[in-house]
């Protein structure tokens, strides 16, 4: 009976967060406040009840680590189906830029934090710099393309949404070798050459050729197969999104390749097999769905831990790395990375101000579970937080401002 009562209110409480992930954004469009700080608002207030069982990541982080992958996966695929611009040196030199310096700079520059304030060592305090680095395909929702087939003012030609669209699709599996390497310094083994070998290189290849391979298999399926019953592009069934999801990722993984990389790249070479066919705006629909409903669960799971006690014992110290990290390291050293770049002045402010911080955070720290220290994980959620708090509600704002202006436009080559 107990059972029973468990998977019922369960499944209730399923439905509430749906019904939540359905209405929300209708309710909040052109409103200050945003679906995601709304959402942390209420797992707060939860957390807070003496009725509310606490979610503490840390005592469940093989769980947090399944969910989070999950959420990541739909998010990064459809990140790839949205990217309409050709991949090119010049034509994504900003995500280039953002890739090559602002991530391997912001991973040094929170690692230092983590060990000169927060005292960490070596292997600690690069897992938080790993964990802070990626930026986040779910929720920044509200600065990336919309859409295929989007309105050139909000589509490929807009150099911030594209930029932030594709830096969040690539990011999150470029992060893997700072988490591995600071597995690799809590237990070193082999030569340093070796092990970049092995573990960056050698999977950074097959992500790539894995995702590329995959695309051109879906693509044919979709779009050029001779078989109309197979052509998948004849149907309006949005499930093959999760084709797109977990088969490269699952291929990748097995042969020891980034998972993550895979899926971005297997879902942009989808996109760029054919770019006119209205079976992309089904895939981005039902993508988009998925993607509100993993927003809803997990950023209302993340306030009931942070109400519930997950910043029991939080130190000056922590708050302080996680608003450096946030409001600091990320615009200092994205606007450093695009000096030079295609952008406006306003863009590249806002390009690198928008470095939202979310699910990606907490797989990384769940997958290096064995070193995610409780300061780690009270730094690292206040960050999220307070990227969801301030992204959250500056993002619709800034956004309408840089578009109206003509501001967020590609400027030079």
């Amino acid at each position: 009976m107990r059972v029973f009562v468990q998977v019922v209110i369960t499944l209730g409480i399923a439905g509430l967060l749906a019904l939540f992930a359905a209405v929300l954004p209708r309710v909040l469009r052109d409103r200050p406040l945003s679906m995601p700080a709304v959402l942390l608002a209420v797992g707060v207030v939860l957390g807070l009840l003496p009725w509310s069982a606490a979610l503490d990541p840390r005592e469940h982080a093989g769980s947090v680590e399944i969910f989070a992958e999950i959420g990541l996966l739909v998010a990064l695929a459809g990140a790839g189906l949205k990217t309409d611009r050709m991949l090119g040196w010049r034509s994504w030199s900003s995500t280039w830029r953002l890739l090559a310096i602002t991530m391997p700079l912001s991973v040094a520059a929170v690692a230092g934090l983590g060990a000169g304030v927060l005292g960490l060592d070596a292997a600690s305090a690069l897992l938080l710099g790993a964990a802070l680095a990626p930026t986040d395909p779910v929720l920044a929702s509200d600065v990336q393309v919309p859409a295929p087939h989007t309105e050139q003012e909000r589509g490929p030609d807009n150099e911030v949404r594209f930029t932030l669209t594709t830096e969040a699709g690539l990011n999150d599996g470029l992060a893997m070798p700072f988490v591995l390497g600071a597995l690799a310094l809590a237990a070193p083994t082999g030569s340093p050459w070796g092990w970049g070998l092995t573990e960056v290189l050698v999977p950074l290849v097959l992500g790539l050729a894995i995702g590329w391979a995959c695309g051109r298999l879906l693509g044919w399926l979709m779009f050029r197969v001779g078989h109309e019953r197979v052509r998948l592009g004849e149907y309006s069934d949005g499930l093959v999104v999760l084709v797109i999801a977990f088969l490269p990722f699952a291929l990748s993984e097995l042969v020891g390749g980034y998972g993550f990389l895979a899926v971005f790249v297997t879902a942009a070479v989808v996109r760029a097999s054919e770019r006119s066919h209205g079976y992309h705006a089904v895939l981005h629909e039902f993508g988009e769905q998925l993607e509100r409903l993993f927003v809803t669960v997990a950023l209302v799971a993340l306030g009931v831990a942070l109400g519930g006690g997950l910043l029991a014992g939080l130190r000056v110290g922590e708050v302080v790395v996680a608003a450096l990290a946030v409001l600091v390291v990320r615009p200092l050293f994205g606007g450093l990375a695009l000096i030079g770049a295609p952008t406006t002045g306003p863009a590249t402010a806002a390009v690198a101000f928008f470095g939202v911080r979310g699910i990606g955070t907490f797989f990384y720290l769940a997958f290096a579970s064995s070193l995610a220290t409780d300061s780690l994980w009270r730094t690292a959620a206040l960050a999220v937080a307070l990227s969801v708090l301030v992204h959250g509600i500056s993002s619709g704002p800034a956004m309408s401002w840089l578009e109206r202006h003509g501001a967020h436009e590609r400027v030079r080559d």
